[in-house]
C-alpha cells in the first residue's frame, strides 16, 4: 500500500515548463482583463505568474494568448509576493477536456 506522502505527491498528469501568455478575466467584471503568463502546465492545471493575488478557491477565466480559447480555473495555491511584484498562482482547470494548452505531455 502506498504511503500517505506518496499519495499526496502523485499527480494526475505530468507537468511541462513552458511560457504561454494568457489573459485573466476578473470574476467580478468581464471588462477587467489582465495580462499574465503561465510558466508550467499540466492537462488539468497551470502555474500562473500574475500581478494580483486572488483568494484561494476563487474562479478565474483564462484566455489562451495564442488560441484565444477560454477555460475556467479555480485558484488552489497563492504564493507570497515575489521580488518582481508578481504572485505565483496554482490553478486547477474546472472542466478539463481536450489539450487546452496545445503542448505534448511526456506521458502521452
Amino acid at each position: 500500500m502506498a504511503t500517505a506522502r506518496a499519495m499526496l505527491e502523485r499527480r494526475r498528469s505530468s507537468r511541462v515548463r513552458i511560457r504561454i501568455p494568457v489573459k485573466v478575466v476578473s470574476p467580478y467584471s468581464a471588462t477587467h482583463i489582465q495580462a499574465a503568463e503561465v510558466v508550467a502546465v499540466s492537462r488539468t492545471g497551470a502555474l500562473l505568474c500574475a500581478p494580483f493575488s486572488p483568494e484561494l478557491g476563487s474562479r478565474l477565466e483564462i484566455r489562451h494568448g495564442l488560441s484565444e480559447e477560454r477555460r475556467e480555473f479555480r485558484v488552489v495555491q497563492v504564493s507570497p509576493r515575489k521580488a518582481d511584484g508578481h504572485f505565483e498562482l496554482g490553478l486547477e482547470m474546472l472542466y478539463p477536456g481536450h489539450n487546452f494548452w496545445g503542448v505534448r505531455f511526456p506521458d502521452e
